[in-house]
């Protein structure tokens, strides 16, 4: 009888520990499928605000564009006190600032870019080589910072190079930007004396001066550099999580949820923005081009820019930059291309039309891609 006790009291613990470990399966399980709900909606509201961010100043003379990215940039500041707020002012790392520097030195080619291809396609270019530098950087660890895997690496090579191929699809359409006319063709803070009159009349900078060939060409490379700097500037912020395990290090204990370093990042941006707005106004004697009419719409564009990158770090964090850069920094070309087409008009034809139906479907297929290799 004491056998037949022992042997049914070890069935029953047996039985026990199945339980538990089928319960600790099925909350694994749910926990990773709430991560990968939180990181695709966190994709979703970050592609819509890359995509829209710049429609708000579409219409708006910025003259040369150093005072609409100082403004920008004071939006972008201003959303990441906020998140510091919410999450109760978690350690700076004045690294992450350099990230900062990086991302507001390539912003400061916008402007140009947007005057000189048009908002579509000057996205869709960045974007692409964003996707380059920020995807393979994590994908194989460059700059110190750790490789990323995921569960299907052939699909996500495969998502990222259909995603590059777009860009040089993009490439092959012709926008036709025409420069805004509006009430408001000079600039606050410009002497408009007889003496100056042919500097200040107008917001005309050097990128309306040039010949159509050449403002496809410069805003092509210009869309190029801005693209590799932006893929850069998450390198800081990943390579001090990186180093957080490394006991006695310089980061050591850092903290592994990317939000807690939007604060330092994006002070790094305003920092950076101010500097260069400083030197600008040194270099015009201090007569800058200030146009009143872009403060409002810059600074909105900006909240959607910070908003927009903050979800990008909240999809960092939950599904891995190997899994968001492709998406976010592709998909918000395409929603730039409809603006583009269906507002803006600047692409006409049926050539055109072809060609973006078809880099929009590489898009699709290489976000989709991606996406389905983190499952």
């Amino acid at each position: 009888m004491g056998s037949y006790d022992t042997a049914h009291l070890r069935q029953e613990m047996e039985s026990l520990v199945d339980v538990s470990r089928l319960l600790g399966a099925s909350n694994s399980t749910n926990s990773s499928s709430t991560e990968l709900t939180y990181g695709f909606v966190s994709c979703a509201v970050s592609v819509l605000f890359y995509g829209s961010n710049f429609v708000p100043v579409k219409k708006i003379d910025t003259g040369d564009g150093m005072f609409f990215q100082w403004v920008l940039c004071a939006a972008v500041w201003t959303v990441s006190l906020v998140a510091n707020i919410i999450l109760r002012s978690p350690k700076f790392w004045p690294l992450a600032m350099l990230g900062g520097a990086i991302w507001a030195t390539g912003n400061i080619t916008v402007v140009p870019i947007v005057k000189t291809i048009g908002l579509g396609l000057g996205i869709l270019i960045w974007a692409s080589f964003n996707l380059l530098m920020g995807w393979a950087s994590s994908r194989f660890g460059w700059f110190g910072i750790e490789a990323e895997t995921v569960g299907k690496p052939t699909l996500n090579y495969c998502g990222a190079g259909l995603c590059l191929l777009s860009a040089i699809v993009f490439f092959f359409v012709k926008t036709d930007v025409q420069r805004p006319a509006t009430s408001e063709e000079t600039p606050l803070l410009i002497d408009n004396s007889a003496n100056s009159s042919s500097q200040g009349s107008t917001d005309d900078s050097w990128v309306d001066m040039l010949p159509p060939l050449a403002k496809r060409l410069v805003g092509s490379g210009l869309a190029v550099v801005a693209g590799i700097l932006y893929g850069f500037s998450f390198v800081p912020v990943l390579y001090i999580k990186h180093h957080a395990s490394d006991p006695g290090g310089p980061f050591s204990g850092a903290s592994q949820f990317d939000l807690d370093y939007v604060f330092a990042q994006f002070s790094g941006i305003f920092l950076t923005s101010t500097v260069y707005f400083l030197i600008y106004c040194a270099f015009k004697k201090n007569k800058p081009q200030v146009f009143p009419k872009a403060v409002l719409p810059g600074f909105v564009s900006g909240v959607m820019w910070g908003v927009a990158t903050c979800c990008w770090f909240l999809a960092n964090h939950y599904l891995s930059p190997v899994v968001s850069f492709p998406i976010i920094t592709t998909v918000p070309g395409l929603i730039a291309a409809v603006w583009g087409v269906v507002v803006f008009k600047e692409v006409k034809g049926l050539r055109n039309y072809l060609v973006l139906i078809l880099a929009f479907c590489l898009v699709l297929a290489g976000a989709l891609l991606t996406a389905f290799s983190k499952l």
